[in-house]
């Protein structure tokens, strides 16, 4: 069992969990803790929670202590350095007329490194901006070139659900998303239904695939002769869910066939159709990782 508390680092941005040490920490508390990127200011989500050490998949380090008055004065004139270097960035990268799209800023608590987050379309030289920006701001320089689904995870934003996105508020990692687990749910291949605010395919297709794989077992799929005791046919359509079968069946060659619904115990798949792909890759090849 271990004891943790969530904090956002920025408002309305993900939840990090630290070791409170031993302290009873209410909601809304400012913190300092540390961080991969170094120290940070952030305010607690999630007051004292005793987890499962099973359910433990992360690092938990001990925050470093309870903000003070003058921790939060000294955060607000931060935040504010982060404006004034986002002016100064824009300006550089015009003046060296570099491809570069800045997304985030990130300034530590102690003031020792500023990170710069952008997208690119590709490789970018930026040596001669980042000597500057030294000069300029006097601490230790990071640019950090990320991806589109990096670009949501900061930037926010509400999904197709009405809610904000996954990757913001609660997934740590990105996970592997394919065509196939939109295929195997049955969902409409039209990349604008299954793509995320990043434009790559939504990460929640991944969330209940191992159940569908599960519920698919077994079924058969459109187009497959199957055998019952009405007779045989071809299936019709599948509901995955419900685990039943529209098939259209006869008893003898000559007879009109009737269309019937059953459970998957009551059929026994005796000829798989070929699949033929009727979708455009091409429009597809984008949104897949």
């Amino acid at each position: 069992m271990a004891e943790i508390i969530g904090v956002r680092l920025k408002k309305g941005g993900k939840i990090y969990y630290f070791d409170p040490k031993g302290q009873v920490i209410e909601k809304n508390q400012p913190v300092i803790v540390e961080t991969s990127q170094g120290l940070r200011y952030g305010i607690v989500d999630i007051s004292n929670k005793i987890i499962e050490d099973e359910k433990i998949d992360f690092e938990i380090k001990p925050i470093v202590k309870i903000a003070t008055e003058e921790d939060t004065i000294q955060n607000e004139k931060i935040l504010e350095k982060e404006k004034e270097a986002y002016s100064i960035f824009i300006e550089k990268v015009r003046k060296y007329n570099l491809d570069m799209k800045l997304i985030d800023i990130t300034l530590t608590y102690d003031c020792n490194k500023i990170i710069f987050y952008f997208t690119s379309e590709g490789r970018v030289d930026f040596r001669e901006l980042v000597k500057e920006l030294a000069s300029i701001f006097k601490m230790r320089i990071e640019l950090r070139q990320i991806g589109v689904r990096d670009e949501a995870k900061i930037i926010n934003g509400i999904g197709i659900c009405g809610r904000p996105l996954c990757c913001a508020t609660f997934l740590r990692d990105f996970q592997p998303v394919s065509i196939k687990m939109a295929k195997d749910q049955k969902l409409s291949l039209n990349p604008t239904k299954i793509s995320g605010a990043c434009g790559r395919l939504m990460c929640c297709l991944k969330y209940e695939q191992e159940a569908y794989e599960e519920l698919t077992k077994n079924l058969p799929n459109e187009g497959d002769i199957i055998k019952t005791e009405k007779g045989t046919g071809e299936v019709l359509s599948v509901n995955v869910l419900r685990q039943t079968i529209k098939a259209a069946v006869r008893k003898n060659e000559q007879d009109i066939p009737n269309v019937e619904f059953f459970n998957v115990s009551e059929i026994e798949i005796i000829k798989r159709k070929i699949i033929k792909e009727e979708i455009c890759m091409e429009e597809l090849k984008g949104i897949e990782d």
